[in-house]
């Protein structure tokens, strides 16, 4: 009896392993180049969104969708965890406006793109203006050890908390939901 209980709790983790590693992320950073220039390291970057039918649903019929595109250089240590020289935060957001039958593309921060609004007449041109970041000031090179290594850290975070309150229990266990990057790392050398 106990060891068919036993048996039965192993098994039912088994499926939701499973089930888990199965998942896939639906966004991706594809391309990163870092570049010195006037003492200054800056950021250009190439991020493939992929809209599940969920989310393009519930955007086509008003739900906003919110991105936090994640940046950081991070100075790495061996016996430590990576201490984390700068961060920056770019927050996206995504409307579908039915009237006009047009999306909007709002970069809510940093302060030097707060506020800029992009309408588009499709979704591919909206995702596109997401998805190509130029330039994004790093860090200043007097600020880097050469006798240290450097990453430059990207995610791009979707921001479930952010749905409409019915939406986010099924946005938390729906794969449909999935909609964020893992962590991709870059060395950075001085």
């Amino acid at each position: 009896m106990l060891f068919s209980r036993v048996f039965q709790g192993h098994y039912l983790l088994i499926i939701l392993l499973c089930c888990l590693s199965s998942l896939t992320l639906a966004s991706e950073v594809k391309q990163v180049q870092i570049v010195l220039q006037d003492n200054h390291y800056t950021l250009s970057t190439e991020i493939d969104y992929q809209l599940t039918e969920k989310a393009k649903e519930a955007l086509e019929n008003g739900v906003t969708l919110f991105w936090t595109l994640k940046v950081q250089v991070a100075e790495q240590r061996d016996f430590l965890w990576d201490k984390t020289v700068v961060e920056t935060a770019i927050n996206y957001r995504l409307q579908y406006h039915a009237l006009l039958n047009m999306y909007r593309v709002v970069i809510v921060q940093p302060e030097r793109m707060k506020g800029d609004i992009y309408n588009f007449s499709t979704l591919t041109a909206a995702l596109d203006l997401m998805a190509t970041l130029r330039n994004l000031p790093l860090i200043d090179d007097d600020k880097l050890s050469a006798d240290k290594n450097y990453l430059v850290k990207i995610k791009l975070d979707f921001e479930r908390d952010a749905l409409p309150l019915p939406l986010r229990p099924i946005a938390y266990t729906n794969p449909q939901w999935y909609l964020s990057s893992d962590w991709t790392v870059w060395s950075l050398k001085k």
